[in-house]
């Protein structure tokens, strides 16, 4: 009895932790500027999520970042480039073309081109195996007695 009452007294005392939905900004010029900012940033909790859509609690402080900065006058650029300095050009969506980045933009076309190219080389290994000459007689002969054989020997 006093495990059950335990339980009960728990889960009474036990509140959920929820990420709070930020409210909107007085300024619409703002809030759209916050908007656009948090939909081109990548949440690195969920990785396939923007700040803008993720209830993740490192999202939501990703937000009052970007407020507090918005707030301090910091332009668009700003605020991007202290975000990617701290967490990396993953926080991105779309980084900017530059060495560190060149597989993230190339990778995919090379992928592509790597993949057209083997499949060229099957086609082509294929069709070299149709073109051989057909088997003479004594080789048709001898593949019967071969598929006779090793028919016999399953059975």
């Amino acid at each position: 009895m006093k495990r059950i009452l335990l339980a009960v007294v728990f889960a009474a005392t036990v509140t959920p932790v929820t990420a709070k939905e930020a409210e909107p900004l007085e300024d619409p010029v703002y809030q759209e500027r916050f908007e656009a900012l948090t939909k081109e940033l990548r949440c690195l909790k969920c990785q396939n999520q923007t700040i803008f859509d993720s209830k993740a609690g490192l999202a939501d402080d990703l937000r009052r970042q970007i407020r507090e900065q918005m707030y301090q006058g910091k332009s668009d650029e700003e605020i991007v480039d202290y975000l990617v300095a701290r967490y990396g050009d993953f926080v991105r969506y779309r980084p900017d073309f530059k060495a560190s980045t060149l597989f993230l933009w190339v990778g995919p076309f090379l992928f592509l081109v790597i993949g057209i190219a083997m499949l060229v080389h099957q086609i082509r290994k294929r069709r070299s195996v149709e073109d051989v000459a057909p088997l003479s007689e004594e080789e048709a002969k001898r593949v019967r007695a071969l598929i006779d054989t090793q028919g016999g020997e399953k059975n």
